[in-house]
């Protein structure tokens, strides 16, 4: 739906400074993951090589490896999660092709900073590489932070998808609305997959969105939602064993378990889920070569009565 179109066209020119044609460089989609697909399989042809950083979100590898793109993996340091450039610009080669980015990221809740985004122009500067960014978090991040969009920077929005999603921001992932952001060439490629991906888009929550747009609040606000559940679960587990890692974003905490137990990390949420009744995502599954560290992905995004007898449990192990 054009209307809905031209209010992201309105948000994203508002917030990042970037100005998109709702008429041929913005695509809505059957949520962001069907975005991801599109925009790799638009330009990703057999043996070009697509950078990406580990822990990473499911959808990518797969289909990298169904267009006959070979993945190629750089891992954000632990415990902070931030990417090493000397390592990115040690594994560019003439194939990349592409490279996937994730901020606020899935799982580990990191962020790029404006040093970061410095360091993506140097790298890409001269070159016919193209970016991915997976931004569906990006109106939740703390402490005072800014979210860094492809879309604020002229010379990376040139050569970027950008795609997000109104199911995180307004607690509607069920409904499966998300968008693509792109210059025109990229998204009539783009198109080209996404019209054989699906017909049409759910029309009545595409409007319910187009007229819920128009309360800036609700996105510019959110992060003091979640940052405020985010501070209360912390609260709640401050003097359990487990260790903190830092969220700047999205609805995901990291908790070390090194102090409590050294089996691995699956093996631990299964004995989580069976003896205390809690549920968390070991991070082992998002790398391609099992990395645990010895911690457990929480999910924050709960009724503050479900924070508070998780926690509970959490601080008698």
């Amino acid at each position: 739906m054009l209307a809905l179109r031209e209010r992201i066209a309105e948000k994203v020119q508002s917030l990042y400074g970037r100005s998109y044609d709702p008429v041929t460089e913005i695509t809505v989609s059957h949520g962001a993951t069907e975005a991801l697909f599109a925009a790799i399989t638009a330009v990703v042809r057999k043996g070009d090589e697509v950078l990406l950083f580990e822990p990473a979100y499911d959808s990518y590898v797969p289909a990298i490896a169904l267009s006959g793109g070979i993945p190629v993996f750089s891992k954000l340091r632990h415990p902070q999660y931030r990417i090493d450039w000397d390592k990115v610009q040690d594994a560019i080669s003439s194939k990349t092709r592409l490279m996937i980015f994730n901020s606020p990221h899935n799982p580990t809740g990191a962020i790029l900073s404006d040093d970061d985004m410095d360091a993506l122009e140097k790298i890409v500067e001269g070159s016919d590489i193209l970016i991915l960014s997976d931004e569906v978090y990006e109106h939740i991040v703390f402490d005072g932070r800014r979210h860094e969009s492809m879309a604020r920077r002229p010379a990376l929005a040139d050569r970027s998808f950008v795609v997000s999603s109104f199911g995180k921001t307004y607690h509607t992932t069920g409904w499966k609305i998300g968008y693509c952001l792109a210059p025109e060439p990229l998204s009539r490629e783009f198109q080209k997959i996404h019209q054989y991906l699906t017909f049409a888009c759910n029309t009545p929550i595409q409007m319910a969105y187009a007229e819920f747009l128009e309360n800036r609040d609700a996105y510019t606000r959110l992060w003091e939602f979640y940052q405020e559940k985010r501070d209360r679960f912390l609260s709640l587990i401050a003097e359990s064993r487990f260790e903190v890692i830092p969220c700047h974003g999205t609805y995901f905490q990291m908790l070390g378990y090194g102090a409590i137990s050294d089996v691995p990390d699956i093996e631990f949420a299964r004995q989580m889920i069976t003896t205390e009744g809690v549920a968390a995502i070991p991070p082992s599954v998002f790398y391609s070569t099992g990395d645990d560290y010895k911690v457990l992905r929480f999910c924050f995004a709960k009724k503050d009565d479900t924070l508070m007898e998780a926690a509970e449990r959490l601080c008698r192990i």
